[in-house]
């Protein structure tokens, strides 16, 4: 993933176009054959993607993409709950080609959005991670892990069970963010809800309790939180974890020892793409062995394809059998629960 940064420019000023017109297809469309004209950018030759990944994981990715193919991308970023609930309107406008991030259950949940598209990679990906329909394609696996703050509490005393995680010792100390503004959030909640068997109204009152209150405005705080004491303990991403325990934060890490989860986040192409074509280009890019090889040694995060051997750093893990269609399920729900027992609290 050596090989270019060029047209960046170019991408910046066609998002930023895209960004600030009105929301009807006319000025979508003028918008569009704007950009093409003033930057001799070929319909052919742009991509769309909408993603819920922080810049440090989309760009380079990107970036990468474009030198190798020559296409324009214009990026929309955001958390993963509001890049998905932008998604009916994008695909029935036709401005979006491509959803980029977010955990697979999300893109269950959301799948009328998204046209089927089986990638030239398909045969060597995990086929546990497979969507039936084709309806989205995996990109990297990712475990969640206990974190705790490695200067107050000992390896010992920090929670390693999710059984552990909600006693009572730990109540208001847990650093949790909104569910609203964090895909992982949802993952975290219907990973403990499938392990212990609870409904979603079971787990959003123990959820709450345990929080006391506490929530965080995004899951890019969880782990500063920690680490400067104002929470003890957490859950996140295996990859944001050992990524922050490589910068010196003061955390430790431990794999549940009841199991836990290790849901692919996703890509999908969404109906009425305008970029169709392209759109399977970057869906095929991502799952290329040299996209994977270098998620996993620079963005520390499991591959998805079964020709590849895991860098030292990532350990056995006790996967729970998760199932993504309860999940997807299960969502409307839980969101529902949340806004009532937790948000609600707050207001």
């Amino acid at each position: 993933m050596k090989s270019g940064l060029f047209k960046k420019g170019i991408c910046i000023l066609a998002a930023l176009a895209l960004t600030v017109t009105g929301c009807g297809n006319e000025e979508r469309k003028a918008s569009v054959s704007y950009i093409s004209e003033k930057y001799s950018i070929p319909s052919d030759n742009q991509l769309i993607v909408y993603t819920s990944h922080k810049e440090e994981v989309y760009l380079p990715i990107i970036q990468e993409f474009e030198a190798v193919t020559g296409i324009c991308v214009t990026v929309k970023a955001g958390g993963t709950t509001e890049m998905f609930a932008e998604l009916k309107n994008a695909s029935a406008e036709g401005k979006c080609d491509v959803m980029f991030g977010g955990g697979i259950e999300s893109f269950e949940a959301a799948k009328d959005y998204f046209m089927p598209y089986a990638t030239t990679e398909k045969g060597i990906l995990d086929k546990e991670f497979l969507s039936e329909d084709d309806r989205w394609t995996p990109f990297t696996e990712l475990p969640l892990v206990f974190v705790y703050n490695s200067r107050l509490i000992s390896e010992e005393d920090a929670p390693s069970s999710w059984k552990e995680l909600f006693d009572d010792k730990w109540k208001g100390k847990v650093a949790f963010a909104d569910l609203r503004k964090s895909g992982t959030s949802y993952t975290i909640i219907s990973t403990f809800m499938q392990l212990r068997d609870l409904t979603p109204e079971e787990a959003i009152r123990e959820l709450s309790d345990l929080l006391d209150g506490k929530v965080l405005s995004s899951s890019g705080l969880v782990i500063p939180q920690i680490s400067d004491g104002t929470f003890l303990v957490g859950v996140t991403l295996e990859e944001s974890a050992i990524k922050k325990m490589a910068e010196g934060c003061d955390i430790g890490m431990i794999y549940p020892s009841d199991g836990t989860s290790a849901v692919p986040d996703g890509c999908a192409m969404v109906k009425n793409a305008p970029h169709s074509f392209n759109a399977g280009r970057f869906m095929d890019f991502i799952v290329s062995k040299a996209t994977q090889q270098y998620a996993a040694e620079e963005i520390k995060r499991r591959p998805v394809r079964t020709d590849m051997d895991l860098p030292e750093e990532f350990a056995p893990i006790k996967r729970i059998d998760f199932d993504i269609e309860e999940s997807a399920e299960n969502e409307s729900r839980v969101f529902e629960l949340w806004d009532e027992i937790i948000a609600g609290a707050g207001r």
